[in-house]
C-alpha cells in the first residue's frame, strides 16, 4: 500500500501544470554537472555534447521510481536509434551521484548506455524554468529506499547543435507518458537529422 500511495503522490507532483518551461526556439541554458555513466562518475557538459549533434536533455523526478524506471529503460532500448541520428541523451534529476551510479549501471534502467546527471541543488532545472518540490515525507523508491531529494517535473528538451530548443515535451502540459517522451524525442532528432 505504501508504494501505491507513494506512486500516487509522485504522479500528482509530476502532473501539476507547467507554468514557464522553456519552449521551442528558446536558447537552452548551458550546464556542466556531475554525472554517472555505467556506474562511474563523470562530468557532463552540454556545450561539449552539442559539438557532436543534438542533445536530448530529459528531466525526471527520481531514479528507482515507476515512471522514471520505465523512461530510462525505454531510452536505453532505443539508444542505437538516437546514435544513428547523431543525438546524445542525458537524464537530469535531483538524485545524488551515489544513487545515479547504481541507476546508470543497472541493466533494467539505463543499462550503462547513457549518462544521468545530478542536479542536487536544482540549479539546472531552475535554469530551464522547471518546477521542483520536496518528495512526500517517507516516500520510498522501488527498492524501498527513502527518496530524500527534490522531485523535478518530467520534461524533455531536444536541443539543436546551435543551442536552440527544437522541442519541449512535458508530461504535465502535453499529457504524455514517460515512454512517449522517448518516442517523441526520437521523432524530433530523426526529423532534424533528415534535414541536416
Amino acid at each position: 500500500m505504501n508504494r501505491v500511495l507513494a506512486g500516487a503522490l509522485l504522479a500528482a507532483l509530476v502532473t501539476v501544470p507547467v507554468f514557464a518551461a522553456l519552449k521551442q526556439g528558446d536558447a537552452a541554458p548551458d550546464f556542466s554537472a556531475k554525472a554517472s555513466l555505467a556506474g562511474k562518475e563523470t562530468t557532463f557538459s552540454l556545450k561539449d555534447a552539442l559539438k557532436k549533434g543534438p542533445v536530448v536533455v530529459y528531466f525526471y523526478p527520481s531514479a528507482f521510481t515507476g515512471g522514471c524506471n520505465l523512461q530510462a529503460h525505454t531510452f536505453s532500448e532505443n539508444k542505437e536509434q538516437f546514435d544513428a541520428a547523431g543525438a546524445t541523451i542525458i537524464g537530469v534529476s535531483g538524485d545524488s551521484i551515489e544513487r545515479l551510479n547504481a541507476f546508470s549501471a543497472d541493466p533494467q534502467y539505463c543499462a550503462g548506455k547513457f549518462a544521468v546527471a545530478s542536479d542536487s541543488d536544482g540549479a539546472i532545472a531552475k535554469s530551464y524554468d522547471l518546477k521542483s518540490g520536496s518528495a512526500p515525507a517517507g516516500m520510498k523508491d522501488t527498492r524501498g529506499v527513502v527518496v530524500d531529494h527534490a522531485l523535478i517535473e518530467r520534461t524533455t528538451f531536444v536541443v539543436a547543435p546551435d543551442g536552440k530548443i527544437l522541442a519541449t515535451l512535458s508530461s504535465a502540459a502535453d499529457k504524455i507518458s514517460p515512454a512517449d517522451h522517448v518516442s517523441k524525442a526520437l521523432d524530433v532528432v530523426k526529423t532534424w537529422k533528415s534535414t541536416h
